[in-house]
């Protein structure tokens, strides 16, 4: 009943923030076959795609203009539903753990300014990470979201991802854990388990 009643609360807040990212890829998708086009771009489309790169933290200082549509094309996507479910129900223990109750996050992401977040009772001897509070679940979601899309730990994710979206495959939760071994401390094993909630 735990269970059942975490994922009816979860599905539909991943799914608003996954269509979020989905309506910025399709807007990006379609300027990217305008630039194939050669059709030259107006000012508020620069402009969007400008504060896009920021947002996705996408360098654009290079030679090859293809490079920058490439890597951006790569962030700017959603997470499978089953992945994301998963990992919040693992990492926020059923939506039972004290961040998820005290401070809305249901992935257990860090910060590291001190007052940003909760301080973990069992936080090693000169440590300074806290977890994360957020104003409300949907932005930790967003938060989780945006950390996968752009953290340089979470590279090999993005490129399977890519490759399920280049060769036409529906995106697979399963297979693109494997991409995650540096969401936990623990590695391979935090991924096995994720694996075996799936």
């Amino acid at each position: 009943e735990k269970k059942r009643s975490f994922f009816e609360f979860a599905r539909p807040v991943i799914e608003t923030e996954n269509a979020r990212v989905l309506e910025k890829r399709e807007r990006l998708l379609e300027y990217y076959k305008q630039y194939r086009n050669k059709i030259i771009f107006s000012m508020e489309e620069t402009l969007w795609l400008e504060k896009l790169k920021a947002q996705y933290k996408v360098n654009d200082n290079v030679d090859d203009p293809e490079l920058v549509w490439m890597e951006l094309i790569r962030r700017v996507d959603i997470l499978p539903v089953e992945l994301a479910l998963t990992q919040a129900a693992k990492e926020s223990g059923w939506g039972a753990s004290r961040f998820a109750r005290e401070g809305n996050n249901i992935f257990g992401q860090w910060c590291f300014k001190e007052g940003c977040g909760i301080v973990p009772v069992n936080r090693e001897e000169g440590a300074k990470h806290e977890v994360r509070k957020f104003k409300s679940v949907n932005a930790s979601v967003r938060s989780y979201i945006h950390n996968l899309n752009t953290h340089a730990a979470y590279e090999e994710f993005r490129h399977l991802r890519f490759e399920q979206r280049r060769t036409g495959k529906k995106l697979d939760g399963y297979s693109l854990v494997s991409g995650l071994p540096r969401y936990s401390e623990r590695g391979e094993a935090y991924l096995e388990e994720i694996r075996d909630m799936m």
